[in-house]
């Protein structure tokens, strides 16, 4: 068994330079492929190339990142700002970098849902208005997390911070509705995102790079015992999941060829996955929230 556990880390667990030189032309390939709707056995062997470039991307993100790190540390730029006080916070302290990322994410939500609602309104479109309502609750969760984090120090008080994470959690479940709906959407009408020429490849890189740093982020945060930034760590997912499935339905309308029940299917599938997940994520965090707090109760009672 210790021998098959040495085995597949040697396979899927490689060292950062590795896995870049390995998943950045598995990805190219992949999406040349793609891009000539190339069927051959060529092409079969480009989706497995991108599937186990996927894996060790995964797998050993937070090595790469941690390099990246540790290289431009070197740098005379980042060593002048290193140099300012509030420089030196922004790169040294994890939980002020997350209160920056929290504000310029609620600042991005609320223009987004501006720009679907008067979508919505002017085209009289179903597809908008759930977008916006969607934007609207994330709005809410961060929003409700940045008035948190500007009255008190995050975590002094665990049963508050408690509290606010259930209510996140609540409002996730309210969400997962909103999602629910823009699938229907998606796979009844064949509705989905689309980006012009080039962007959709930039938008598949953002989308990836989003998706595992908020995996990663929901792991490290989680560990240092504070509810407030393990909910905005899990905000995070779930917007980056959404991220994923709006990229899958715009390489679909652009790759997928005239394929209207393939791509009807495949959307169903990848749109019941994160609305699964979501769901879990949002009643996983009640009960916990809900039993930790109960616990806390019963503790100062007896005190």
């Amino acid at each position: 068994m210790k021998r098959l556990e040495a085995v597949l880390k040697k396979i899927f667990f490689l060292p950062p330079l590795p896995t870049i030189l390995i998943a950045v032309p598995s990805f190219i390939f992949v999406f040349v492929m793609l891009g000539i709707g190339d069927h051959s056995v060529l092409s079969y062997l480009a989706y497995l190339l991108s599937a186990y470039a996927m894996i060790i991307t995964v797998t050993g993100m937070a090595n790469i990142i941690e390099a990246i790190r540790k290289g431009l540390g070197r740098f005379p730029l980042i060593k002048k700002i290193r140099s300012t006080a509030f420089g030196n916070r922004l790169l040294g302290d994890a939980v002020f970098r997350s209160e920056i990322t929290l504000h310029g994410g609620l600042f991005v939500n609320l223009l987004y849902v501006v720009l679907n609602l008067f979508s919505g309104i002017r085209y009289r479109s179903a597809w908008f208005i759930a977008l916006a309502f969607y934007y609207i609750l994330l709005s809410v969760m961060r929003a409700v997390l940045v008035r948190y984090m500007h009255r008190r120090p995050v975590g002094k008080d665990i049963p508050s911070e408690l509290r606010r994470y259930r209510a996140c959690a609540v409002m996730l479940l309210l969400m997962n509705q909103a999602l629910v709906g823009i699938v229907i959407y998606m796979v009844t009408q064949n509705r989905g995102f689309s980006y012009p020429g080039l962007l959709i490849y930039a938008m598949a890189v953002y989308a990836f790079y989003i998706t595992i740093a908020a995996i990663i982020n929901v792991v490290k945060f989680r560990k240092r015992g504070s509810p407030i930034l393990s909910v905005a760590k899990v905000i995070s997912l779930t917007a980056a999941l959404v991220s994923m499935l709006s990229l899958e339905t715009a390489m679909l309308a652009q790759f997928g060829g005239d394929e209207p029940e393939f791509r009807r299917m495949m959307l169903g599938i990848s749109g019941g996955v994160v609305c699964a997940l979501v769901l879990t994520m949002a009643i996983y965090m009640i009960v916990y929230s809900t039993k930790r707090l109960k616990k806390l109760k019963h503790n100062d009672f007896k005190t």
